[in-house]
């Protein structure tokens, strides 16, 4: 068990980012000032908020750019400058893709109208915290999950559903399947995207679907949360999970799959039954 901050990492992201967009802002740095693996604060500043950190910073610099254009800036440089690039060209192409035209067109046209600016976010509007049951702790034994798999990003969640809705039929008719739960596994990616596997327990390899994919969970220790009640309130756990309890608890985060399981008791038509989400902590 390692002491750490108990500030809320989002809160204190959201000030690091407003009160230095126009400085060499980065993940590690963010992440380190909060006291956490880079993962760890793409995993809860994702659930909390819905968007990537990095985009985040992106769409804050380059909409408080076009505030500045729109307000009659001189020198389309001195803007990129502020907003954190280094060149003209560099800010040029970031600021088309996300409005859609040019800094000079902006500038030009002399209004925000119909430009979907990002708006700071309140460091208080995001909380929404269950009362959850303290987790007890396991060492789970090792697994191998198969299923089906995508990659997603913190904007992109709403996808997960219809993977679970493709995986549904096959379960109960896998070779080696242990039956009696399925598995929602997240395991980290390239930049702030994460692989998500809708999956069961398998006992060895055999011939699945080819569109399946397979991923081993180690043995290690995990804070286990139990929710009784409805899945909709997956979101609301996971933050209140990675936003209140892992900042107070003095564990750790550790760099290994984190996942969600589905008893005999989890309806997935009514979303009835309860579940449980398995957190790796050292």
């Amino acid at each position: 068990m390692h002491m750490r901050e108990t500030s809320n990492p989002v809160d204190k992201t959201l000030w690091l980012v407003e009160s230095a967009l126009g400085s060499q802002l980065t993940l590690d740095y963010l992440a380190q000032a909060c006291g956490m693996s880079r993962f760890s604060l793409i995993r809860v500043f994702g659930v909390v908020t819905g968007h990537t950190v990095m985009r985040y910073v992106r769409e804050r610099r380059l909409s408080e750019a076009a505030r500045q254009l729109v307000a009659g800036a001189s020198s389309i440089l001195d803007v990129a400058l502020d907003a954190g690039y280094n060149s003209h060209e560099a800010f040029t192409r970031a600021f088309h893709d996300v409005f859609g035209l040019t800094p000079e067109a902006l500038r030009a046209r002399s209004s925000l109208d119909g430009l979907n600016l990002m708006e700071p976010l309140r460091m208080d509007q995001q909380q929404q915290y269950l009362e959850l049951e303290p987790p007890r702790f396991e060492t789970s034994k090792p697994m191998l999950i198969t299923g089906l798999g995508g990659r997603f990003s913190y904007e992109t969640v709403g996808n997960i559903p219809e993977l679970w809705r493709r995986f549904g039929a096959f379960i109960g008719t896998l070779p080696n399947e242990v039956m009696g739960a399925a598995y929602g596994v997240c395991i980290g990616a390239e930049g702030e995207q994460f692989d998500y596997i809708a999956g069961v327990e398998v006992t060895g390899k055999a011939a699945f679907p080819k569109e399946f994919v397979q991923v081993e969970i180690p043995a290690r220790r995990y804070a286990v949360f139990t929710w009784h009640g409805h899945i909709s309130a997956i979101h609301a756990m996971c933050n209140t999970i990675w936003n209140k309890w892992l900042p107070e608890s003095g564990e750790r985060h550790a760099r290994a799959p984190d996942f969600e399981k589905y008893g005999k008791s989890f309806d997935p038509v009514t979303g009835n039954g309860g579940f449980e989400i398995w957190i790796p902590v050292e």
